[in-house]
């Protein structure tokens, strides 16, 4: 059998396990007995276009082209959502979790991580530093550390596809006198600094240089001298320097850090390695390191306040009475606050305490608004934790859409963001921009269908599909490995609450 057939045999095997279906279930699902898997697995097997086809469709991830960005959806809407939806754990704190575990020689077990491309890109990117990652039941994740992390051969590409990876600074200066890390990716955003990182860990004896598609790291390390003031309450800047301090005996302060819930998670399981940690929640963290951290633990990441915007989001654009479960009570408040002053009626049905012990989820019910929301005088803007929350405003566009009057958005976070949000005039809102943070959109809307490219950033890649879920008639969107980035299997569990969307493949 020719060696292109064992490559795609490999590569289709590979994706059923990260999927986590066993032989026989990845062929109930392709209609065809489990010899036939285990044939084309092992590359003895012709592939026909068809076959490809089927297998993509099934394991939801284009198998001749490997990147998603021939993944498109068709969505037939103007359909009300109803019953119950689930809040997955946070995207965010998964990647800020990996990026820790490089901290412990033990081995860490991550509970219910999100099955997710930016996920994927990082476990890519630490096995090529010698880590084995395995996927278990439920998501569950094990990570073990070689002896010697290395980073030789750090696979450039899959770092490219993602920010998270500018997290792995702080955890490396512990292993490693001189390294290069590649140049951080994601989502197009405009640009976006690292000088905070930068500023941040030079007070803990790193320096950095960006040359060649590469951050060039030269590390003479020490505890910091006084309070490291961050040059930007950013959340990822944050978990960086919180990472590493965290191996320093000697007591680091922390100011004007972030407080939001990924930190919170990487604190809390940092603690669970014995790092000690003051002022998790707050702008001020006091941290006691560990020398040598050696331990086999377990820890559950929360669950994603963005992931519980999307689906409040969701049910207000089709005027829809949806229950979301296990949503962050304490990173949505304000969001639900400025949705009740709008019109819009919402019902906390029970609190509880997420498995991280810390975190407060709460099951809520969004009713049906019958086209009575009405604008906000005031700009909705986002701010660092605990004000909007930065990847909740974008969800307030297509929001704003449905209501009566006219609503500003300033996104002043982001270079550029706030341009990609015009691309909801292609469904019928009246948006209009009024420089590259700001938008106004004019209410009510009336959804028609279009046939639109996914814009290259998350959030307002998925504000699409929301309002293709508000337009009658079929829509689609095409190449959507953004929010494949940031969501699992978004499409799926929005047609398990009454959407119609379907994964089509194009090769």
């Amino acid at each position: 059998m020719n060696n292109t057939n064992e490559k795609i045999g490999l590569l289709i095997s590979q994706i059923r396990q990260e999927k986590g279906f066993t032989q026989a279930e990845f062929a109930r699902r392709l209609k065809t007995s489990q010899s036939a898997v285990n044939r084309m697995e092992h590359g003895n097997q012709n592939f026909s276009l068809e076959i490809l086809g089927r297998v993509s469709d099934v394991l939801n991830k284009s198998i001749i082209n490997v990147a998603d960005e021939s993944v498109n959806l068709h969505v037939n809407g103007g359909h009300e959502l109803h019953g119950t939806i689930d809040v997955k754990t946070s995207k965010n704190a998964a990647v800020g979790l990996l990026a820790a575990s490089l901290l412990n020689k033990g081995t860490t077990t991550l509970r219910k991580v999100p099955r997710i491309e930016e996920v994927y890109r990082l476990i890519e990117v630490i096995e090529s530093m010698g880590v084995k990652v395995k996927w278990m039941a439920n998501n569950d994740l094990e990570i073990k550390p070689p002896a010697q992390l290395s980073v030789d051969h750090i696979n450039a590409n899959s770092a490219r596809k993602t920010r998270s990876v500018l997290m792995f600074l702080g955890p490396l200066m512990h292993v490693f006198k001189e390294f290069k890390l590649p140049y951080a990716g994601g989502c197009k955003l405009g640009r976006r600094t690292v000088r905070p990182h930068l500023y941040a860990l030079e007070e803990l004896g790193v320096s950095i240089k960006a040359t060649d598609g590469y951050y060039r790291v030269i590390v003479n390390k020490h505890p910091a001298k006084e309070p490291i003031v961050l040059y930007e309450s950013g959340d990822t800047v944050t978990e960086n320097i919180v990472m590493g301090a965290s191996r320093f005996e000697e007591e680091t302060v922390i100011k004007m850090a972030s407080a939001n819930y990924q930190v919170q998670d990487v604190c809390l399981y940092l603690k669970r390695l014995g790092v000690k940690i003051e002022g998790i929640g707050t702008t001020t963290l006091k941290i006691k390191g560990v020398k040598d951290i050696k331990k086999n633990i377990s820890y559950s990441p929360s669950e994603d306040p963005v992931e519980a915007m999307t689906f409040i989001a969701a049910a207000v654009v089709t005027n829809s009475e949806l229950t979301i479960t296990r949503v962050p009570i304490e990173f949505v408040e304000l969001e639900i606050l400025k949705l009740k002053k709008m019109g819009l009626k919402i019902d906390i049905l029970s609190s509880y305490i997420a498995e991280n012990g810390f975190t407060q989820l709460v099951d809520l019910k969004v009713h049906k608004h019958n086209g009575h929301l009405h604008a906000l005088e005031e700009k909705i803007h986002p701010n660092p934790y605990p004000g909007l929350n930065i990847d909740n405003l974008p969800y307030f566009v297509p929001i704003a859409a449905v209501a009566h009057g006219r609503t500003m958005i300033h996104d002043w976070v982001y270079d550029g963001r706030a341009i990609h949000y015009t691309e909801l005039a292609k469904l019928g809102v009246n948006i209009s921009l009024a420089d590259p943070h700001r938008v106004y959109i004019d209410g009510p809307t009336r959804f028609t269908a279009a046939d639109i490219t996914a814009p290259p950033a998350l959030r307002p890649a998925v504000l699409v599909l929301l309002g293709m879920l508000a337009a009658p008639g079929t829509s689609i969107l095409r190449n959507v490995y953004t929010i494949n980035r940031g969501y699992e299997d978004l499409a799926n569990r929005l047609n398990a609450v009454g959407a119609e969307i379907k994964v089509w493949h194009e090769m």
